[in-house]
């Protein structure tokens, strides 16, 4: 009796599943230099002390980007609007901390959980649209949410910003010290567990989902995936985590205002995904390191003119490395193999 074969294809149903298997397994072994990088992720205590305020910065945008590349890198989701889910964390985490409530762990989790909900409301809308309307209708959430952020000043503080956050000792126990060492190690553990559980996922049957919306989501609906239902759930996934990032950022500042929710932050996030390489998982967090340590440089030789520095770099990178730099290397690692 011959073998049932997926759709569009001679190869057996069987061995394609059997073969997808393996290929989940190969992948979830962690390679030498993953665990160099995060290894290397602990040198800031030793050799720049002086610098942990901007490594605390760099592991929470790290996390941002993180988000986005699930949702944009292995989903194909285009948004320009992230920065909607990022914010409503950051706010939350403030005002529960101005409410009475500034125990970091559980308002960390309160606000990745706010802005996983405000992600799956709205991903109803995302679900529907695809490539320059969903631009724009992420553009549009973003804009709007900031707006109504800035008329409630009564309860966001509006353009001043929110006023009187203060952030307990993690665990009674750590407190926030001027010198960023809490800071970096909370912000680059919460990076760590939630890497650790994007990894698991896109190495799941999900992940290879995904990765089948992204390449052509017209055509994964013949073989059973409901398309719509994973954009969903991966939209509110990635929320959360932006969500997560936007809260780490309001804790380790005690500050949070309307550039949470600016349109500048959500295209910086972009910029940082493109520079690391979508769809890698490790290029968003490349992509934040190298971002912000540019823009800590440019800033510091040109306070005025930085963001230029910033455009000739993304010009670089896209025309020498179309891929991201994670891309880039892993080209240059297969011609290597190549050579006899």
């Amino acid at each position: 009796m011959a073998s049932a074969s997926l759709p569009g294809s001679t190869v057996p149903a069987g061995a394609a599943i059997a073969g997808a298997h393996d290929y989940l397994r190969a992948q979830e072994r962690w390679r030498p230099i993953e665990i160099a990088f995060w290894l290397a992720t602990l040198l800031p205590f030793v050799l720049t002390p002086d610098y942990l305020v901007l490594a605390s910065q760099v592991a929470i945008a790290a996390l941002f980007a993180l988000s986005l590349d699930l949702v944009l890198g292995f989903s194909g989701i285009i948004t320009l609007g992230h920065a909607a889910n990022f914010g409503v964390g950051a706010y939350m985490a403030g005002l529960l901390s101005v409410w009475g409530w500034g125990e970091p762990l559980s308002g960390l989790l309160i606000a990745g959980a706010a802005a996983g909900l405000f992600g799956y409301l709205t991903s109803f809308i995302i679900a529907r649209f695809r490539h320059l309307a969903l631009i724009m209708i992420t553009l549009g959430i973003n804009l709007l949410l900031q707006e109504a952020a800035n008329s409630a000043s009564w309860l966001t503080g509006g353009f001043d910003g929110l006023q009187g956050i203060s952030t307990w000792p993690i665990l009674h126990t750590f407190e926030f010290d001027l010198y960023g060492y809490t800071a970096y190690g909370y912000s680059l553990a919460v990076l760590f567990v939630v890497f650790l559980l994007a990894r698991r996922l896109v190495h799941s049957p999900f992940g290879l989902a995904l990765r089948g919306i992204r390449e052509n989501g017209a055509r994964m609906p013949a073989i059973g995936a409901p398309v719509r239902s994973q954009i969903r759930t991966i939209y509110t996934i990635g929320a959360m985590i932006a969500g997560l990032a936007g809260a780490l950022l309001t804790q380790t500042t005690q500050t949070v205002s309307l550039e949470a929710l600016s349109f500048q932050r959500s295209a910086d996030v972009v910029v940082m995904l493109i520079i690391g390489g979508a769809g890698r998982l490790y290029g968003g967090l490349v992509g934040a390191i190298v971002y912000m340590v540019a823009r800590d440089r440019f800033s510091g030789l040109n306070p005025q003119y930085w963001y230029f520095w910033i455009g000739l770099l993304l010009i670089a990178v896209v025309t020498l490395l179309p891929n991201g730099i994670l891309g880039g290397l892993a080209r240059l690692a297969a011609r290597w193999k190549a050579k006899p």
